[in-house]
């Protein structure tokens, strides 16, 4: 890891749409289709839906990474941690860390458990090893969810004490 920089958090704005798209791309995660759908995400929180909010973090006046989340339908305190992507230029110094710590903060008194899904292949290893450093708790794994080799794997953290950890 890089020492860490130094970073704004900002409220996203419909100019900063390009960036967002921009650089969920260039992670090399993501299929055309779910940059589509992260850019979706990004259009109805900075649109002020109650659906999703989102966060941008900025380092030397350029945006270095954004994230969203938003209230799990039909659940009582449960939030969907849903999308988190740094520019891989800036990967390792602490602004993915910044973000979602700054989302748990938000949703303190709000949320009493976040659920963030990601990908079970070899090359999301770092994804996971990220919340697991969080904590964050890998609940469930599905085989061949995303497609055939392709599991899902669902992490969860409870942010209230009265609810077992």
């Amino acid at each position: 890891m890089t020492v860490a920089a130094v970073v704004l958090l900002r409220s996203l704005t419909p100019a900063d749409r390009g960036a967002v798209e921009a650089m969920t791309r260039s992670t090399g995660f993501f299929h055309e289709d779910e940059v589509a759908i992260a850019v979706e995400v990004f259009d109805a929180a900075v649109a002020g839906t109650s659906d999703y909010e989102a966060l941008g973090a900025e380092v030397n006046g350029a945006l270095a990474g954004w994230m969203s989340w938003g209230p799990t339908p039909c659940t009582l305190g449960t939030w969907d941690c849903y999308w988190i992507v740094v520019d891989p230029a800036h990967q390792g110094e602490g602004i993915g860390s910044t973000l979602l710590g700054a989302m748990e903060q938000r949703l303190a008194g709000r949320a009493r458990l976040i659920v963030a899904e990601t990908a079970g292949r070899d090359d999301y290893g770092p994804t996971r090893a990220f919340y697991e450093r969080r904590g964050y708790h890998a609940q469930s794994r599905i085989p061949d969810f995303y497609a055939p080799g392709d599991d899902q794997v669902v992490y969860v953290k409870y942010l209230t004490a009265a609810v077992r950890p």
